[in-house]
Parts: structure tokens; sequence; C-alpha cells
């Protein structure tokens, strides 16, 4: 019974962070921002990594400054890479953890474009790449598959081949 309410306490959680998205997609950015900043809060610098990954990666989305940007880019990295194989199989939709890392490496490359740091770009930019093998053929993986060739034209990496989104 321990186990499956706190399973239901995760799921409360990245529900509320869902609805949080739908905010900012719904165009209430500055409401969407204070719920991600008050969710940061109760979840903490050292809560569960699924948590910390799935709200930086959108907090990110919320930003006025690119360095904010980034920042938030680099904890929904940072918080990726805690995620061990043990910690995702405890969650429904591991598959999907794992299938971020393409998105959360093509965010990272359009932060540093943002900055004029091209190089870091091209380097995330090919981690993208390399990642994308994890999507799926549906309209994610198309759409995040096409970004990274857009952004690799962008750049003058590769042909940008792979995109059909």
């Amino acid at each position: 019974m321990a186990e499956r309410q706190g399973q239901a306490a995760v799921d409360g959680l990245l529900t509320r962070i869902g609805q949080a998205v739908m905010l900012h997609h719904a165009g209430d950015r500055e409401e969407a921002r204070q719920r991600f900043l008050d969710l940061w809060t109760e979840i903490g610098e050292d809560g569960d990594p699924l948590h910390r990954c799935t709200l930086a990666h959108y907090m990110a989305d919320t930003q006025d400054d690119p360095f904010d940007e980034l920042a938030w880019d680099l904890r929904a990295l940072t918080a990726a890479e805690e995620l061990t194989n043990d910690r995702l199989q405890a969650y429904e939709g591991a598959l999907a953890v794992r299938a971020l890392y393409p998105s959360l490496h093509l965010n990272l490359a359009a932060d540093y474009v943002k900055l004029g740091r091209t190089e870091a770009a091209r380097t995330h930019l090919r981690r993208a790449r390399g990642a994308s093998d994890a999507l799926g053929d549906d309209g994610y993986g198309d759409g995040v598959r096409g970004a990274i060739s857009r952004l690799e034209l962008r750049l003058g990496e590769g042909d940008g081949a792979g995109g059909r989104g």
C-alpha cells in the first residue's frame, strides 16, 4: 500500500508539472514560470532526478534571458544524468525519459547559438543527433529529428538529412 501511495505522489507531481506546461502552451508564461518556481522549491535541488529533469526542461522555455534559459537546460541535463536504470524502471514511460536526451542536447545547442557560442552549440547538436536513435517513429520523434536537422543546416553541420518534420 505504501508503494502505491508513493507512486500516486510521483504521478501527482508530474501532473502538476504538466498543468504548468499547459499554462505555458496556452500563453500564460508568467503564471507557468511562477508555478514551476513553486514546484522547484518543493522538489529541491536534491529532489527526485526525474522531477528535476522534467521541471527544469520546461522551466527553461519560460525564461526571458538566454543565460537563465541555459542554466535551466543544464539543470535538466544534470538531473537526467543522475537517473539510473533502477530509478528509471520505477516509472512507467522510462523509455520516454531516455528519448528526452536528444531534446535536452538540442535545447542546449539552441541556447549556445543564442549566446554566440558556436562550438558549444555544435558539440550539443552532435550529441542530440547521436542520441536521436532513442526517439520513436511518432510526431514527437519526427519533430525533434526535424529540429536537429534544421539547426544542423543553420550551423553548417552534416547534410541535415534525417529530419522528416
